[in-house]
């Protein structure tokens, strides 16, 4: 499993932005070796002295700032010098190409003045030493705070690939064999003890306890696992013995690259290569001022050429500014950390964003589709309700589930793993039934005290001519026309009580719901189930709209058909049927255990199953695209203000831009962009 590990780690941390896969140690250490030697370069630098007030001279002093300098150009500066030259060859120029061209402007200028100082020939103009040792140790210290706030990002989902333990504890007869997790496969019985982690995707065969799924869905609450529930590789046992919880034994579904985890790393990578339209027109911003600075820088020269007066020394200065001040780096990180960002946010939030564009569309839907069966509800017969029969001898509710538990207990049958599941969540003392046997098209029937227990179906009665209040079929007849099942609970030849399973809702699906319509959003359901049924479930959530009965192809003309006014309109479900309909759709969004057809065809997957990730997927959408916006317009203002002011514009008021000055200015630009992104964190 290490060599899996590792290769997760390394398709986590695949690049959002051209130089992401720089490493930010390697930028920390050129950083304090540049800092290191800027200070002498800064003190021994005439112009700083002079700047200052104060005098520091002796033989030769005046070589230290071109000695730190050179080495600084051909150290620190030369991560930039490479990544300048790359673009160049690939003919897109971008930011390193222009920090390249400032480099090399203040390193040529500063070298000739200091040879034509140690010829002794006069020159008026000031060599840029310090300023090109400055401009390289602040654009050090931006990139490694680039640097290491992307890989943070990056590395908060990549993370999940540790989650999964390196063995596990195979059940072979009576005996349990630890093993490698490479060596289980699908079919296989696993022992996961209080405390373990899951060691691969399967379901519950033996055993009950609290799992912690927080690392995989984003839910803090720790869910009740028993008989017939799935679990998830890589989520965690709880260690709660104490309170009834303990070992689980699993029967092994998916292994390997099959399992949910490994499907969200394999999502992970897909999202981190989409691209919204904001973060592919921030890439072509920072090509087109590449652009921009030369021209600025030519027309600079120009005008002051032509309006003459000027040295050399101070055409030059202006030039190399303009240079320094048009960096893009504010502008090349403004999309990319807010959307690595808010990809980590969503993840932990049980959401992933396969598309970058269906994401930032998501923060202006309108209109919110909802399958029904597997969205909100859970698609699992579970026990729904259960009553006592009008003349039943027992005296609770609790004891016909205990009894039809007990005649139920080694059921395969989902409905029966339905009501043992119940009375095991309740606690509830399930008595010891003997001769359990299946009655073909009927149900299940065992002894109990010399008495015989029947579980089963209404043949149960019609076939052992069993008398039946009106008023309990009154009942089965509500749950019947809800889309249940009713079974009914006999000993001997008296009926003890109704027990209603069907596919009930998920807890979150009211709240989910409610929020929406606080979003003032438009919520409906889209089913193909019977009208009945939708309505039942509909008026249980709040919901008044439904479009129930429809075809798949139908689904997908209904969305078109709320798309005709101009609507945005996102769709949610989880079945090979919703698919059409989550492609149409402007926001797909897919139930994680749903079917791969819709989780293809789906923009957005809801890995945690909560309803409640619509909205929490419209609030993280309507905040990540204010904060690109945000940055946007934080990096193209300053350009625009700052690139004049660096030409001397302003000078006749004035205001004059130094080249350091400029570096420093665009540096602090570039920590307000990753300040306001980290933003999204809270």
């Amino acid at each position: 499993m290490e060599h899996d590990h590792m290769q997760h780690q390394h398709h986590v941390g695949a690049p959002v932005a051209n130089h992401s896969m720089h490493n930010p140690k390697a930028f920390r250490n050129q950083f304090w070796l540049a800092l290191a030697l800027t200070v002498p370069t800064m003190v021994f630098s005439h112009s700083v002295q002079m700047l200052f007030g104060f005098k520091l001279e002796f033989a030769f002093s005046y070589l230290i700032p071109a000695a730190f300098g050179t080495l600084m150009f051909f150290t620190g500066g030369r991560v930039f010098l490479l990544g300048g030259l790359a673009e160049l060859r690939a003919k897109k120029p971008g930011m390193m190409a222009l920090i390249s061209l400032a480099l090399v402007v203040a390193f040529t200028y500063s070298l000739f003045i200091t040879v034509v100082q140690l010829l002794g020939y006069t020159w008026a103009g000031m060599d840029f030493w310090w300023e090109l040792a400055a401009l390289v140790t602040i654009m050090l210290l931006g990139h490694w705070i680039e640097m290491k706030s992307i890989q943070g990002a990056q590395n908060a989902v990549g993370e999940l690939a540790t989650l999964m333990p390196d063995q596990a504890d195979l059940i072979e007869g009576e005996q349990t064999r630890r093993v490698s997790v490479s060596e289980l496969r699908v079919g296989d019985l696993v022992l996961v003890r209080a405390g373990a982690t899951v060691p691969a995707d399967g379901f519950v065969v033996e055993g009950h306890s609290k799992v912690n799924e927080a690392m995989v869905t984003g839910e803090s609450a720790e869910v009740a696992r028993t008989v017939g529930n799935e679990v998830i590789a890589g989520t965690i046992n709880s260690d709660s013995s104490g309170l009834g919880q303990g070992a689980l034994t699993v029967r092994v579904s998916r292994i390997g690259e099959d399992t949910m985890l490994a499907g969200v790393m394999r999502l992970v990578r897909e999202a981190q290569a989409s691209k919204s339209k904001t973060q592919i027109l921030a890439d072509r911003a920072a090509g087109w001022l590449f652009y921009v600075a030369l021209g600025s820088a030519l027309v600079t020269a120009i005008v002051w050429i032509s309006i003459g007066g000027q040295t050399p020394d101070f055409i030059l200065e202006r030039v190399v500014t303009v240079l320094v001040i048009a960096c893009p780096h504010a502008l090349g990180l403004a999309i990319p950390l807010v959307a690595a960002i808010s990809a980590s946010q969503a993840a932990k939030s049980g959401l992933l964003i396969r598309n970058r564009l269906a994401f930032e569309t998501a923060r202006n839907v309108d209109v919110v589709l909802f399958d029904k069966t597997g969205t909100l509800t859970t698609a699992e017969r579970g026990f729904l309700d259960a009553k006592l029969a009008h003349s039943a001898t027992l005296t609770s509710v609790n004891e016909v589930i205990a009894l039809a538990a007990g005649v139920e207990r080694d059921s395969e049958h989902p409905i029966g793993r339905a009501i043992f599941a119940e009375a095991v969540r309740r606690n509830l003392e399930i008595p010891q039934v003997l001769d359990v046997r299946t009655i073909p098209g009927q149900g299940v029937t065992g002894i109990l005290e010399a008495t015989n227990v029947i579980v089963g179906g209404p043949i149960v009665l019609t076939g052992r001519h069993i008398d039946i209040n009106v008023n309990d079929l009154v009942l089965a007849d509500i749950a019947n026309r809800s889309g249940n099942s009713v079974v009914y609970v006999v000993r001997d030849s008296e009926l003890l009580g109704l027990i209603e399973v069907g596919d009930s809702i998920r807890p979150s699906s009211k709240q989910a719901i409610f929020e929406l319509q606080l979003q003032r959003k438009r919520v409906a359901i889209l089913t193909g189930d019977a009208k009945g049924v939708a309505e039942s479930v509909a008026a249980k959530l709040g919901i008044t709209e439904i479009f129930a009965e429809v075809l798949p192809h139908q689904k997908a003309e209904i969305v078109s058909k709320l798309q005709a006014d101009g609507s945005i309109v996102a769709m949610v479900g989880d079945g090979i049927n919703d698919a059409p309909a989550l492609a149409q759709a402007d926001v797909g969004m897919a139930i994680g255990t749903g079917t791969s057809v819709a989780i293809e065809s789906a923009g957005l997957l809801l890995v945690s199953n909560d309803p409640m990730s619509v909205s929490k997927a419209i609030s993280l959408s309507k905040r990540s695209v204010s904060k690109m916006t945000q940055n946007l317009w934080w990096a193209a203002g300053y350009n625009l203000i700052a690139i004049p002011m660096a030409a001397g514009v302003f000078m006749p008021i004035g205001l004059m831009l130094s080249p350091a000055i400029g570096a420093l200015l665009m540096s602090l630009s570039t920590i307000a962009v990753a300040a306001n992104a980290q933003l999204l964190r809270k």
